[in-house]
C-alpha cells in the first residue's frame, strides 16, 4: 500500500524504465477520459507517439523524466529534440496523476525539462495543448511560454481548441515580435 504523498516523497528520474510506455499512456488516457471525454483514438495516438519517441531515447537531444512515488509512476514529461527540426525542442507527455497534483511535482518536471533544453542551446521550446487547462497554462506562462496559435482540432477524437505555446530558451536570441506581440505579456483574450 502506498503511503501518503508529500513533496519530498516524489522523486524525479530520467530515462527509460520497464513499463514506462504503458504507465505514461495510462496516466493520459485515464485523466483525459475523465476530464475531456477522450477515448480510444486519444489513447492510441499517445501510445503510438510515445512508442516511436522511446525508440529514439538513445539520441542525446531526447529525454523523458518520470515523477515517482514509492517507485510508482505518478507523472511524466519529455523533450523531443528531433521532430520539429534544428534549434527547436518539443515538450511532450506532460502529465501528473490527480493524487500527485499540488505537491510541486509538475513544476519540478517542467523546470527539469526546460533546463535540459537550455543546456542544449535550443532556440525555442514548443508544446501543443488545448484550451481549458488553466493550471497547466498558468504553469507554462510562469515559465516563459506564450500562446502563439489557436485552432479547432479533433485529432484526439473530440473537437477542442488546440493551442501552441512557444518559449525562448534563456541562451537564445528571441523576439516575441516574431510572433506578432508587442509586449512581453500578450493579452490573454487576444485571438492568435
Amino acid at each position: 500500500m502506498l503511503t501518503d504523498m508529500t513533496p519530498s516523497s516524489i522523486d524525479i528520474v530520467s530515462g527509460y524504465r520497464p513499463g514506462l510506455i504503458g504507465h505514461v499512456t495510462a496516466l493520459h488516457a485515464i485523466h483525459y477520459a475523465k476530464t475531456s471525454g477522450f477515448g480510444l483514438q486519444f489513447e492510441t495516438v499517445v501510445a503510438a507517439g510515445l512508442t516511436d519517441f522511446c525508440a529514439r531515447l538513445g539520441h542525446s537531444s531526447n529525454q523523458i523524466w518520470l515523477a515517482l512515488h514509492e517507485d510508482q509512476v505518478v507523472g511524466s514529461i519529455a523533450i523531443d529534440g528531433e521532430d520539429l527540426g534544428p534549434g527547436k525542442a518539443h515538450l511532450r507527455w506532460f502529465i501528473l496523476s490527480d493524487r500527485a497534483r499540488g505537491f510541486g511535482a509538475g513544476r519540478r518536471l517542467l523546470e527539469t525539462a526546460l533546463s535540459f533544453v537550455d543546456q542544449q542551446g535550443r532556440a525555442e521550446t514548443h508544446l501543443w495543448t488545448f484550451a481549458g487547462l488553466q493550471a497547466a497554462r498558468h504553469l507554462y506562462e510562469t515559465h516563459g511560454f506564450i500562446c502563439v496559435e489557436e485552432r479547432p482540432g479533433s485529432q484526439w477524437g473530440t473537437e477542442v481548441l488546440e493551442q501552441r505555446f512557444v518559449r525562448a530558451s534563456k541562451n537564445a536570441a528571441f523576439s516575441i515580435q516574431a510572433f506578432g506581440f508587442e509586449s512581453p505579456t500578450p493579452p490573454k483574450n487576444r485571438k492568435r
